[in-house]
């Protein structure tokens, strides 16, 4: 158990390590109790140090020998590591250590999988592997031998030599330890080969355990391929070993990990058939194979030189893997799924007490940092840097980076030096988007007098945790004028909002235009402007945009939920008239179509009104949008039912994006079919399912109604034994429960012979789903709160990792009623006071109690 009360780290204090290592060997023994590890590392001086401590990191070890040039040395053990007195210039250490891989329930360093040894190294589970120095700037080749009586011996690298009970590899690119990985058990390969732009042979393979998973990788190889393809296309980026090694792992913390040549994959992103994912499982998946594939570049090659430059590796490959996707799919549906991810989650993590900066200055446990923020905002800023210096600037910049930093673990400052030098521009001030925590706010007013329209726009950041006083900061603001008949008066144009105040003219107009702003959502900012239902409307009806075009809609569906969880209202005409002409424009884009119907989710609706003012009634919100469905399914019932019937796919089923867009837009228009006819459409959808997507669908439609006692069962009994299906069984039921209902669903499930706590995507499953039904895990019973903190503690000393993330659910506290957030602050402080509780789970509780 890690130390409940640790030290924080901060990123003023960084210093170079005392000792680069230049080879690294090790060899494994493996047991489930008793893995024996030999290491032998040269280590050598960093002539740029200040120190020459030598310390390695160490947790959980058992210290067998040490030994320094061949001879024994006297060691001091401590939890966190060992350190020892070493000569001045360049040495081999050596070393022995004994860990326990079965016992392993963290699920980081050396741990066991349904009989499979496999590692997760990210972020420092390393040193629960051997004592080493365990930090991204530290980088070295690795040689591995694994010695075990499984049939499949997997580690980092191309496959060197092997023997009867053993198997050697060879890294020869230098990596830090967090990407190391091995993997050994009975495994079966899906195989095929992939030919480099430059020619090298590249044999591929997707490792699963025998039986029903051999039919589910298919899909994932034809992603790797088009991955590698694509980022030889459009980046002229190479797969640089003869080998690429994907294992799916049952039991994983993350969603995958991109070891160099070894990617290990949690099972739900790397395994698809179409009887057992859906349409969003497929895109997911290609989606997580890129961005793995991608960090062979942007994070393997070129690494971060400390865990506070996190972002310089997730947000970049991120981006990558959202114009991949985009490329393959839809640029403009991507666009939109991006931002509303953005402002659902991201925005309320900045506006709460977890707040924190895409280059934090400081944290307790650096797992609690791989966030949101992180990631996609971070993702944001390379975007916003592109639309600032301009396309052919920062392609440059890209390959300048990559030129100037192979082999590298690198700052933000080494990523905006190279783009400052391929555009000629200063961007000190866009580093402040790194360093200011915050969603930054444009209050945009406007005016129009003798054929000039003036903006007048002023910029500013809330304020968050540890940080009250906010600088400007760069935003490229993509904007567009509409006459008042539709028609585009101003085509897209990308002004740089820089400072507090602002004024933008246009001039030589005949009328006094409709502004469309933030088109493409070209920044992470919150537009503040008073607006009428029927600028929204024009907007949905005629923007030539699809964000401004869907975000007018949004917006207008918003506003009503608001009023209607507020007081006595319901849908209008031109609320109606605008959803009605989108739903019926068969040239739109399918699943552009089922964005537009899709109501903004509860939690918006209460982010909006604790926002504006108003503190939100989780229940009240509930029952408005329950009310709201119906009133849209009864007003476009007879346009529904004809787009549903055309929105049908002939033939076998495809994941491609076109027949998921119809399938999406059918099982749009199903939900509010649903909510009145009893679920007569869905039951019949039910049963003549031949794939998940339709299967779930159906199901998800009679269960919010009401009706789905008897194809819940027959789901169950027909996958019982499939984990991953079974992970959908489980959450639905807590998702689509009534609110009164909701926390005692997930007890019973819990409950249930199939629920283990040890597997996160089983706990993931209905204690995620817990969190994300609003209405019932605020009901004001407090009964959903006792439940998820009852399961935190228990979950906390088995994984800390899991338990620390889940334990966001209540980062929201702040906006309820005085009732509810005494009732969250009670569990908050139950679980900050359980005995033995984490760094992990306990730097996330301090920082939503105090935050």
């Amino acid at each position: 158990m890690k130390d409940a009360a640790p030290q924080t780290i901060h990123l003023k204090d960084y210093a170079p390590p005392a000792w680069l290592v230049d080879e690294v060997h090790l060899t494994f023994r493996l047991d489930p109790k008793k893995t024996v590890v030999r290491s032998r590392i040269r280590f050598r001086p960093n002539p740029d140090a200040e120190s020459r401590d030598f310390r390695l990191d160490g947790e959980d070890l058992t210290l067998l020998s040490a030994r320094i040039d061949g001879e024994p040395v006297n060691t001091e053990v401590t939890p966190e590591g060992l350190t020892c007195a070493v000569p001045d210039g360049p040495f081999t250490w050596e070393a022995e250590v004994e860990i326990a891989p079965e016992d392993n329930t963290a699920l980081e360093g050396l741990y066991m999988s349904n009989g499979m040894y496999c590692t997760q190294c990210e972020a420092e589970g390393f040193r629960k592997i051997t004592y080493y120095p365990d930090r991204p700037d530290v980088m070295a080749p690795f040689t591995v031998r694994v010695e075990g009586d499984q049939p499949v011996l997997l580690s980092n690298g191309n496959p060197a030599t092997t023997g009867e009970g053993w198997a050697e590899w060879h890294d020869p690119w230098p990596k830090p330890s967090y990407l190391f990985a091995l993997v050994a058990g009975d495994l079966v390969a899906h195989r095929d080969r992939f030919t480099t732009a430059s020619g090298r042979k590249v044999d591929l393979a997707i490792w699963v355990r025998p039986g029903p998973d051999e039919g589910k990788c298919a899909f994932g190889m034809e992603a790797l391929k088009a991955s590698m393809r694509w980022d030889e296309e459009v980046f002229g980026l190479e797969y640089d070993l003869d080998v690429f090694n994907i294992v799916a792992v049952d039991d994983f913390n993350m969603g995958a990990m991109e070891n160099k040549g070894l990617n290990i994959f949690n099972s739900a992103l790397i395994l698809a058939s179409p009887e057992t994912a859906t349409d969003r499982d497929y895109e997911r998946i290609e989606a997580v194979i890129a961005h793995e594939y991608f960090h062979n570049w942007t994070g393997n090659r070129i690494t971060c030189r400390d865990w506070f430059q996190l972002s310089l590796k997730e947000g970049l490959t991120v981006y990558r893997d959202q114009q991949f996707t985009g490329d393959l799919r839809s640029h403009a549906v991507k666009r939109i799924e991006d931002a509303r991810l953005m402002r659902t989650h991201q925005f309320r993590e900045d506006a709460g007490p977890l707040a924190h900066p895409v280059r934090p200055e400081s944290f307790v446990e650096i797992n609690n940092f791989y966030t949101i923020t992180v990631y996609e905002k971070g993702a944001e800023l390379i975007g916003m840097l592109r639309r600032l210096i301009g396309e052919d600037a920062w392609r440059s910049g890209m390959d300048l980076y990559i030129e100037r930093h192979d082999g590298q673990a690198c700052t933000v400052e080494d990523w905006l030096k190279a783009f400052e030098d391929a555009s000629g521009r200063d961007l000190s001030p866009f580093k402040r988007w790194y360093a200011q925590a915050g969603t930054p706010h444009l209050t945009v007013t406007d005016d129009f007098k003798d054929g000039t329209y003036i903006l007048d726009i002023k910029q500013r950041t809330p304020a968050t945790p540890e940080q009250t006083e906010k600088e400007p900061v760069p935003i490229p603001l993509a904007l567009g004028l509409l006459a008042p008949d539709g028609t585009e008066l101003v085509p897209t144009r990308i002004v740089e909002i820089d400072k507090a105040e602002q004024r933008l003219s246009f001039e030589h107009l005949h009328v006094r235009p409709v502004p469309s702003l933030l088109r493409g959502f070209s920044a992470p900012v919150v537009i503040e402007r008073e607006t009428s239902a029927a600028e929204q409307a024009l907007l949905l009806a005629h923007d030539t945009d699809p964000f401004t075009r869907w975000e007018a809609g949004h917006a207008l569906a918003r506003d009503l939920l608001a009023r209607m969880a507020t007081g006595p209202d319901g849908a209008d005409a031109a609320f109606l008239d605008g959803l009605g002409a989108v739903l019926r424009d068969d040239g739109l884009d399918p699943a552009f179509r089922a964005l537009v119907l899709a109501l903004p989710s509860e939690d918006e609706i209460a982010q909006h009104l604790h926002e504006t003012g108003t503190v939100p009634d989780p229940l009240t919100i509930h029952a408005a949008r329950e009310a709201l469905q119906v009133q849209i399914a009864e007003a476009l019932q007879d346009p529904m039912v004809r787009v549903r019937a055309a929105m049908e796919v002939p033939g076998p089923y495809s994941p491609d994006a076109d027949s998921a867009g119809k399938r999406a837009l059918g099982n749009a228009i199903l939900g509010y079919v649903s909510q009145i006819d009893g679920g007569t459409a869905a039951s019949a959808q039910f049963e003549s399912a031949d794939n998940m997507t339709q299967s779930v669908a159906a199901l998800t439609a009679l269960l919010t109604v009401g009706k789905g006692k008897d194809a819940l069962e027959a789901f169950e009994k027909k996958w019982k034994t499939d984990r991953l299906v079974m992970d959908k069984w489980f959450s639905l039921q807590v998702l689509c429960a009534a609110p009164e209902a909701t926390a005692a669903t997930a007890e019973a499930l819990a409950g249930h012979p199939d629920f283990d706590e040890k597997n996160p995507n089983r706990f993931r499953s209905v204690f995620g789903a817990l969190a994300g039904n609003p209405a019932g895990f605020h009901h004001p019973s407090g009964a959903a709160y006792r439940l998820l903190a009852d399961w935190l503690i228990r979950l906390d000393g088995l994984n800390p990792q899991t338990a620390a993330r889940m334990s966001a659910a209540f980062q929201t506290w702040r906006r309820y009623d005085p009732e509810r957030q005494a009732l969250i602050l009670a569990e908050l402080d139950r679980i900050a006071d359980a005995p033995g509780l984490s760094r992990d789970t306990g730097e996330m509780v301090a920082r939503m109690r105090t935050g």
